[in-house]
């Protein structure tokens, strides 16, 4: 019972509620004018600012676990990916970018995967963070959509969307030349 409640700790559960926002978005499809996009971004940001908390208090106050090791990267995957799958009937996004940005997680958490099997570690990069961090400002901005404090969110949001699909692949390559190069190396 001491293991279940370990694992249902505050970063844990601050994740928990983080991946609870993915069904909201769905009002994005149901109602995409102005007030809906503002409201909906705003929890889109509330919820990435809650991936900086979670991280935050795990490591400050020694509370990593394997499920938070787990929930943490996916709930960034689910909200993101959520996001932008939504946006596409809407056309706020093109989706042959989606499905790029989503292959590529796809390939580099089966070659992370792939590589704790042979005992290799791969840690998440410098390229994968500013990759999340690109797609999330683009997110946010393509979610508003409609001019805001005197900006065409629409097209920045698609400015700073080209960027996260730059890193994203660059990021991507990166991790498979990690990949090779640890499988490569004697253990």
């Amino acid at each position: 019972m001491k293991k279940l409640r370990d694992a249902f700790n505050l970063p844990n559960t601050i994740t928990l509620v983080r991946i609870s926002v993915v069904p909201f978005l769905f009002v994005l499809l149901w109602s995409p004018g102005p007030f809906w996009s503002l409201m909906l971004a705003g929890l889109f940001v509330l919820a990435s600012v809650t991936d900086l908390l979670d991280g935050f208090i795990a490591r400050r106050y020694n509370m990593i676990t394997t499920l938070g090791k787990f929930l943490d990267p996916l709930a960034d995957k689910l909200i993101v990916n959520s996001a932008m799958i939504l946006m596409i009937p809407i056309g706020r996004i093109d989706a042959w970018i989606v499905v790029i940005i989503i292959m590529r997680d796809l390939i580099v958490d089966g070659i992370r995967s792939m590589a704790s099997a042979e005992g290799i570690y791969i840690q998440a990069s410098i390229l994968g963070k500013q990759k999340t961090l690109a797609q999330i400002i683009a997110v946010t901005a393509l979610m508003i959509h409609y001019p805001f404090l005197g900006l065409d969110a629409h097209f920045i949001g698609t400015i700073v969307l080209y960027v996260a699909l730059f890193l994203t692949l660059y990021s991507g390559i990166d991790y498979f030349i990690k990949f090779f190069r640890g499988i490569g190396s004697p253990r």
